[in-house]
């Protein structure tokens, strides 16, 4: 992989996993594919790998050794959904195959961008709720979960788990989440990173917090602060439009993820992605939601904004605008189908399933076209 310019065919892993990971990644293709046309860019060669629980209640093996080689040669993976509440490890454990891929291929920032759309429902009712669009970056290596699969029980009366931070892990992740703030002050929009932290009761956490401080003095042109944890819990529910950037450990970044998910809706409309240096991985933040699973019913939006952060990442790499306006494109019209109310998708009380919003944001791709252009 390199981030050179190029006209060749730009190869993605899609992986769509289990439940409606299969159904929102299948529209997903199918949005992807109908945008290609109508800009001058990389054409895009989908090739479908097995992985997850399902796959590995049938052959016994959650993340193949060819699917993990071909996520490694390909220019970006394309994610579904992947576990399953009665499909576990002799162990006990849930089969969570993107937690592997996280650390086979140092996928250490999680990007969830949670930005309100026109039409969703107004979880707050303070007027400016509509002007939520923050980015919350989570280091995904190290923290709580490094202790996944260390962990110990001693005589069945007492549970140990580890937490991890390390200078090279938070200062990386801590760069990524800078050069967002960056990126976010040339377009015009604030220019903030908050460290989310709980230093005042963990010596790792105060850790985290020095790290973090020597990173940010190296972008001076970018403002920074704190919060704790809980504390940032409150700010999100209180004013979470006054937030841009947040940076965190791991457990922490689960857990506010999800709040902050509820802010704009729920978990249909929240995409995100996990970058590392040299790979990038695209997915939904939601689950593979049994209850709904094989029923046609999933918000298919959060996996259509992970495409679009996927194109984003690409153009970035290989140099290629057209894919961002694809990205752009995308992005315009989830906007127009769901501010027109042309579908509104069952999660949010309407009657489109996935099939009938795949169908309108496809056909609202024209008027975005001229609306981009």
């Amino acid at each position: 992989m390199n981030g050179t310019s190029t006209t060749q065919t730009l190869d993605i892993a899609v992986l769509p996993g289990d439940g409606i990971g299969v159904e929102v990644t299948h529209a997903c293709l199918d949005l992807l594919r109908a945008v290609e046309p109508l800009c001058g860019a990389p054409a895009l060669h989908f090739a479908r790998y097995d992985a997850g629980a399902q796959f590995y209640a049938r052959s016994g093996e959650a993340l193949p050794e060819r699917t993990l080689e071909a996520c490694r040669r390909s220019q970006a993976i394309l994610f579904g959904a992947m576990g399953w509440p009665d499909i576990r490890y002799p162990d006990g454990t849930e089969i969570i195959p993107q937690l592997d891929l996280r650390m086979a291929l140092g996928l250490y920032a999680g990007v969830r961008p949670i930005r309100w759309f026109p039409g969703l429902p107004r979880i707050l009712a303070d007027e400016r709720a509509q002007d939520i669009d923050f980015v919350l970056v989570r280091e995904q290596t190290e923290g709580l979960f490094y202790a996944r699969g260390r962990g110990q029980v001693l005589d069945d009366r007492e549970a140990y788990d580890t937490m991890q931070v390390t200078r090279s892990g938070t200062q990386r992740v801590t760069e990524f989440a800078f050069r967002i703030a960056e990126r976010r002050k040339a377009n015009g929009r604030r220019a903030r990173v908050t460290c989310v932290d709980k230093a005042n009761v963990f010596a790792s956490m105060a850790f985290f917090r020095k790290v973090f401080d020597e990173v940010a003095a190296r972008h001076p042109e970018i403002s920074h602060d704190y919060a704790y944890v809980d504390a940032m819990a409150l700010t999100m529910v209180k004013k979470p439009w006054s937030l841009d950037v947040l940076v965190t450990e791991n457990m922490f970044g689960d857990i506010l993820s999800d709040l902050a998910a509820g802010l704009i809706g729920g978990m249909g409309m929240a995409p995100s992605s996990d970058i590392g240096d040299d790979h990038g991985l695209f997915q939904p933040a939601h689950g593979t939601a049994p209850d709904i699973a094989g029923q046609g019913k999933a918000n298919p939006c959060a996996m259509f904004l992970s495409g679009a952060m996927m194109l984003d990442w690409l153009a970035e790499r290989h140099g290629e605008s057209g894919l961002s306006v694809r990205a752009r494109l995308i992005e315009c019209a989830i906007e127009l189908t769901l501010s027109s109310k042309t579908a509104v998708p069952m999660e949010y009380g309407g009657n489109a399933d996935t099939a009938a919003m795949t169908a309108a944001v496809i056909d609202a791709l024209p008027t975005a076209l001229r609306k981009v252009a």
